[in-house]
């Protein structure tokens, strides 16, 4: 019975995303992917309203000094085991804003990432082929074929 729900459960994540300071050009290329164009959830994702549901964290923009700790707490309340991807050019190497005194990121820094997707904003295909590497790496983590 175990078997056949966590089966269940890697057929269908639910996403969570967290802006860690973005300036919003990735945020709305992901939101773009649940539109009827390119229809993420075709692949059987939905996003959560809250981390305590979350089985992938998506997460955007360098982590800066104000959401830092905003991005741990959120991080721990989503279960084990977790798919955590950034983003966009700025979680993972926090873009035009390396250097500035609000930023402590890239997100490497705090958390281990799973999936790094680049661009500024990255394209739909591309966060689209994040997600479906993101429910693999969940698959083994799971331990589900």
């Amino acid at each position: 019975m175990n078997k056949l729900i966590e089966k269940s459960r890697t057929k269908s994540p639910w996403l969570y995303h967290l802006n860690a300071g973005s300036c919003n050009g990735c945020d709305i290329e992901l939101i773009a992917l649940l539109g009827p164009k390119f229809d993420a959830e075709r692949f059987g994702c939905k996003l959560s309203g809250t981390p305590r549901h979350a089985d992938i964290v998506i997460v955007s923009g360098p982590v800066t000094k104000q959401s830092k700790e905003r991005l741990l707490r959120v991080l721990s309340q989503v279960p084990e085991p977790r798919v955590v991807v950034s983003l966009g050019s700025c979680p993972i190497s926090c873009n035009v804003f390396k250097g500035s005194y609000s930023v402590v990121g890239p997100l490497d820094k705090w958390t281990h990432v799973d999936v790094a997707v680049g661009g500024c904003p990255p394209r739909p295909e591309a966060i689209i082929d994040g997600i479906i590497k993101s429910i693999e790496i969940l698959k083994e983590k799971r331990g589900v074929k």
